[in-house]
């Protein structure tokens, strides 16, 4: 296990420093108060910061950006509910959680920020007080790492999970959900009242089988999270229902974090998502400076 985690830190750590080389804002949210450096000004930039010395000295509109406050305080949700023991391709969906839990942990380290996790299995409910340093960071991952499998047929529960959140109230900061949102979408309220608070990150785990069924003839379908199976022949209107059914679950969970005005990100277990995560933190960070994401 420590040997695992410690190849996943170096991965995290060198491929996103890599990657952004070492300027970008991370997941540390809103655009801050601290003076950054001055840019041309773009149609919808903020105009109260405007940089009128830069304006004059060049003749051209200028703003100043900033950067993000420091000393963030960042819980995490993890869902590691039976429906995460599963993948079809690089990785199990439970693995890529852990991964994006270390992802966020690695963004959202350094200038006295903490770190903090409330985990489920569905069994069982851990929480894990926030702290500084990467010290505790690793530990953390490890011990969420550490977190025993569920039972075939335990349902999670990630209304519960995202109300542990809110309750006790936290000062503000950033809350991220990291969940495959399979089932129902009856977290919305959670999800309201924790993203009238904190700035929120959903992150969405998801599977090429959750998607779309492969031209296989017979196969035998199990829910984890219910042990209700069920023997079907993939037919090709059987594959095209399945995706079109699948197509609008993920629709709803998107439509529903856009509505709450949460930021969503999407890791595959068939892609590169370190590159992923890279692509949003530059999208997020061209978002925040006001130009075209």
């Amino acid at each position: 296990m420590r040997a695992a985690l410690r190849s996943l830190e170096l991965t995290v750590r060198g491929r996103l420093d890599g990657l952004l080389q070492g300027n970008h804002l991370g997941l540390v949210p809103g655009p801050g108060t601290e003076p950054g450096e001055a840019r041309p000004y773009q149609p919808g930039d903020d105009v109260r910061r405007m940089d009128w010395a830069v304006t004059a000295r060049t003749t051209e509109p200028h703003i100043r950006e900033t950067i993000a406050d420091r000393e963030l305080e960042t819980w995490v949700a993890l869902d590691l509910s039976a429906s995460l023991d599963f993948g079809t391709a690089a990785c199990t969906k439970r693995e890529l959680a852990i991964a994006g839990m270390a992802a966020v942990a690695h963004l959202t380290n350094g200038g006295g920020n903490r770190l903090g996790a409330v985990v489920s299995n569905g069994e069982q409910f851990t929480r894990h007080p926030a702290r500084g340093g990467g010290d505790h960071a690793r530990a953390l991952l490890r011990r969420v790492a550490e977190t025993p499998h569920p039972a075939e047929g335990v349902e999670g529960d990630l209304t519960t999970l995202v109300e542990s959140l809110r309750r006790p109230p936290r000062r503000r900061g950033l809350a991220v959900v990291i969940s495959d949102f399979l089932g129902s979408v009856d977290w919305q309220r959670a999800m309201r009242g924790l993203a009238a608070r904190h700035s929120l990150l959903a992150v969405e785990v998801v599977d090429p089988r959750d998607v779309e069924l492969p031209e296989v003839g017979d196969v035998l379908l199990s829910d984890p999270e219910t042990g209700k199976q069920r023997e079907v022949r993939t037919t090709p209107v059987l594959r095209r229902e399945f995706a079109a059914a699948a197509s609008a679950h993920r629709e709803r969970v998107a439509a529903e974090l856009r509505r709450l005005g949460g930021a969503h990100l999407v890791l595959r277990t068939d892609s590169d998502w370190i590159a992923d995560i890279v692509r949003f933190v530059v999208a997020r960070k061209r978002g925040w400076s006001g130009g075209v994401a």
